[in-house]
């Protein structure tokens, strides 16, 4: 009876021990999460979520990989060009003229070469590019970016084509240095060009830093709608959303903004609620006039479809609009058959 007595007494203090242990380790999982600092840069396309992590990592000194470094070179190129191949385009559509002297400079734009590592930019390019930049009628459309989404970066770059066509022209991670004359080394790529290179985040990207003994882990993810769909698997454990918005994109066309397909879903479910007098329609949306009751079935429906299409800005843009019931296999399959016409 005794020994019986005494295993129990070994296996109580086995559990406790272990219950000690796990305590411990929870707790310093948590001291470790109190300093690990998990933000998320979250926004629509454009708003400049990637040049806020360019920032952070100049500003912490995160440096660049010799691969990152050739890229944003090839990139600076690929801004350039086909910048200037977005103006043509948007040129065309308004029927604007390039002018005469310029017109031999658009075969140019139209079939850029690709950058290979450590090319230099061709050098056939450097005076049509300039002349085209200064051609009054991309000046007129370059007014009127706002209207195509022109780059911002633009100017800034076509402001920069002798120092960006230098033979010696490599990118770096560093500001850019001063030799003891004074002069800027040609060589180098600033911050401003690092931070002005416009590229489409696709995927996820995740850049850590330290400071004031806290560890920070910042992720950037593609803000056009066809990467949206990755954000929920960064916001476990989040700390913070940092959302941007670009709030000189006001009187901006948003081009990926195409024309939508508006399932209003549940519909069965819908007509059900109706049927409860304490569901109705006026009692949570009080400018809704219709009948109330399943008789405000149908007029019910146009309120909420009237809400959703009214939200589009664009005369151009169709929001095309089908009642369905996920459910229902015959009703989706016609639904989905629309679709696709």
């Amino acid at each position: 009876m005794g020994s019986c007595m005494s295993a129990g007494s070994d296996g109580d203090d086995y559990d406790v021990q272990r219950s000690r242990e796990l305590d411990k380790l929870l707790k310093e999982d948590e001291k470790r999460a109190r300093k690990h600092i998990k933000l998320l840069l979250l926004g629509a396309g454009a708003s400049g979520k990637s040049t806020v992590l360019k920032q952070m990592r100049l500003i912490h000194n995160v440096t660049f990989t010799e691969e990152e470094i050739e890229d944003y070179r090839q990139l600076v190129f690929d801004n350039i060009v086909n910048g200037m191949k977005l103006i043509i385009d948007a040129m065309d559509e308004w029927e604007i003229s390039v002018e005469p002297s310029n017109r031999k400079f658009i075969a140019l734009v139209d079939n850029p070469p690709d950058i290979q590592e450590g090319q230099v930019f061709p050098a056939e390019y450097r005076e049509p590019l300039e002349r085209l930049w200064k051609d009054r009628g991309v000046q007129h459309a370059c007014a009127r970016g706002n209207e195509y989404a022109l780059p911002e970066n633009l100017p800034y770059f076509y402001s920069q084509l002798d120092r960006l066509w230098r033979s010696d022209f490599k990118p770096s991670h560093q500001a850019s240095r001063r030799l003891s004359h004074g002069t800027t080394a040609a060589n180098n790529l600033c911050s401003q060009d690092i931070l002005r290179i416009r590229v489409k985040t696709t995927g996820i990207s995740e850049t850590k830093f330290t400071e004031n003994d806290l560890t920070y882990s910042l992720f950037d993810v593609g803000g056009q709608r066809s990467e949206r769909r990755k954000w929920v698997s960064c916001f476990e454990n989040v700390t913070a959303v940092l959302f941007l918005v670009a709030l000189s994109g006001y009187n901006a066309t948003l081009v990926e903004d195409k024309d939508s397909i508006l399932f209003l879903n549940k519909d069965d479910v819908f007509r059900q609620q109706l049927e409860d007098p304490n569901s109705q329609i006026a009692d949570y949306f009080p400018d809704f006039n219709g009948p109330t009751g399943p008789a405000g079935y149908e007029a019910g429906r146009e309120y909420f479809k009237a809400q959703f299409v009214g939200l589009n800005r664009s005369s151009s843009k169709e929001v095309y609009t089908h009642f369905t019931n996920a459910t229902d296999t015959a009703m989706l399959k016609v639904v989905m058959a629309a679709v696709q016409e």
